[in-house]
C-alpha cells in the first residue's frame, strides 16, 4: 500500500515523542483506537481484491505489531523514568539519628488491662462488662451483702441523689465489678468462665486508694470446679503477668458475703533496693480476694446452686500496675501529669500477646 513507510515514520516518531503516559495513550488511540490511521486501514482490506489484501494485510499486521512494540518499550521507558526520578527525591539517609518517639502513649491502666485480657483469654475466659452505675440489688443484695454490712454505708458508697417523694430502688455508683457477673449468668447462664474489668468508685484517697479505680474480676461456673481449680488458674496468671516461671501462692481463710469459703490470697515474693522480685525470697504481698461462689449469689443470678459450683477473684488493676512496673504512688495514675505520663506509657503498637510478649 502506498504511503505506509510515511506513516510508520510518522506514529513511530509521534511515538517516540511522547513525554508522560497521556501523550502516548493519545498515540495509541490516533494509531491502533477503533478511529485510529491503521485501524481504518485495515478495515479497507474487506474492499481489495484477493491479490491486493495478500499484498496489504502482511504490510499492516507488520506495522500494527511494530506499533505496539514502540508503545510498549515507551510505556516501559516512562514507567523507569518515574522510578528513577521518585528514587532521587524520596532518599532516606540511614545514618541520622532515628525519628524521636510518638509523644502519645497507653496509659499504664490500659496496657495492664489488655494484658489481663490476654492472658485470661488464653486459659478460655471471655470478656464481660457493664453499667458503672448499679441498683443497689445488683451492688449489694444479690451478692449476698445484708442491709447492715458496712460496705453499704454511705462513708463507703457513693449513692446517686433521688428527688423528693422518689420511692424506687437506691442507685450506686458500683463499688466492684461483680454486678457484672451477676448480669452475665442472667444473660448466658452455666457453664460460664468470664473477667469483668472495669472502673469501680469507693469513698477513700491516700497513696494507695483513690475514689475510682480499677478492678478485674474473674468467675468461672461449671458442675465441679474446686478451690483446686482456681488456686491452677491464680499461679498461671501470675507467672504470666509477672513474666517468671512459677510464682507460689499462699491462701488464708478469710470472709466475703458473695463466697464460701473465702480465702485472700498472697504471692511469695522478695524486696531489694527497693524493687519488687516476684516468685523468690521469703517474703508475702497480698494481691487478691477470691473463694468458691456463695450457693444464695448463685440462686440470685438464677443458676441452680445445687447443680453448679464455681469460683470467683478479684483484684485491683491499679495495684498490680504500681508492684510490676514499679510506680509508688495509686494518686499519679489520675494526675494527667504529662511527665509521668511519658516516663510510664507505653507505646501504640505495644499490644500484649501472649506469644509475642506482654511487655516486650
Amino acid at each position: 500500500m502506498d504511503g505506509l513507510d510515511t506513516l510508520r515514520a510518522s506514529w513511530l516518531g509521534r511515538i517516540a515523542d511522547a513525554a508522560d503516559e497521556q501523550a502516548l495513550e493519545g498515540a495509541r488511540l490516533g494509531a491502533l483506537g477503533k478511529k485510529g490511521e491503521v485501524s481504518l486501514m485495515m478495515r479497507e482490506l474487506g474492499k481489495m481484491t484477493p491479490e491486493q489484501r495478500q499484498q496489504a494485510g502482511p504490510a499492516l499486521n507488520a506495522l500494527k505489531d511494530e506499533l505496539n512494540s514502540a508503545l510498549a518499550a515507551r510505556r516501559a521507558a516512562l514507567s523507569d523514568a518515574a522510578l528513577a526520578e521518585r528514587l532521587r527525591t524520596e532518599w532516606l539517609d540511614v545514618s541520622l539519628a532515628p525519628r524521636p518517639r510518638a509523644m502519645g502513649t497507653i496509659h499504664p491502666v490500659s496496657q495492664v488491662t489488655e494484658e489481663v485480657a490476654a492472658i485470661f483469654a488464653d486459659m478460655g475466659f471471655g470478656v464481660a462488662e457493664g453499667p458503672q452505675i448499679e441498683s443497689d440489688w445488683y451492688n449489694f443484695d444479690a451478692l449476698n451483702m445484708p442491709s447492715h454490712h458496712s460496705a453499704r454505708a454511705e462513708m463507703d458508697t457513693f449513692y446517686m441523689a433521688r428527688g423528693e417523694g422518689d420511692d424506687r430502688a437506691p442507685h450506686v455508683l458500683r463499688t466492684h465489678t461483680s454486678p457484672v457477673q451477676i448480669r452475665t449468668l442472667q444473660d448466658r447462664g452455666a457453664p460460664i468462665r468470664i473477667i469483668a474489668p472495669g472502673r469501680v468508685y469507693r469513698s477513700d484517697f491516700d497513696q494507695t486508694h483513690t475514689p475510682m479505680f480499677h478492678q478485674v474480676e474473674g468467675l468461672a461456673i461449671d458442675r465441679d470446679i474446686s478451690m483446686a481449680n482456681l488456686k491452677w488458674v491464680l499461679e498461671e496468671f501470675f507467672a504470666a503477668f509477672f513474666e517468671v516461671e512459677g510464682v507460689e501462692t499462699r491462701f488464708r481463710a478469710s470472709h466475703f458475703p458473695f463466697t464460701e469459703p473465702s480465702a485472700e490470697v498472697d504471692i511469695r515474693c522478695s524486696w531489694k533496693d527497693g524493687t519488687l522480685k516476684v516468685g523468690e525470697g521469703d517474703g508475702w504481698l497480698e494481691v487478691l480476694g477470691s473463694g468458691m461462689v456463695h450457693p444464695k449469689v448463685l440462686a440470685a443470678a438464677g443458676i441452680d446452686p445445687n447443680e453448679w459450683q464455681g469460683f470467683a477473684f478479684g483484684m485491683g488493676i491499679d495495684r498490680i500496675a504500681m508492684l510490676k512496673y514499679g510506680i509508688p504512688d495509686l494518686r499519679a495514675f489520675f494526675d494527667a501529669d504529662l511527665r509521668w505520663l511519658r516516663h510510664y506509657g507505653f507505646a501504640a503498637l505495644d499490644v500484649p500477646t501472649m506469644r509475642g510478649g506482654l511487655s516486650a
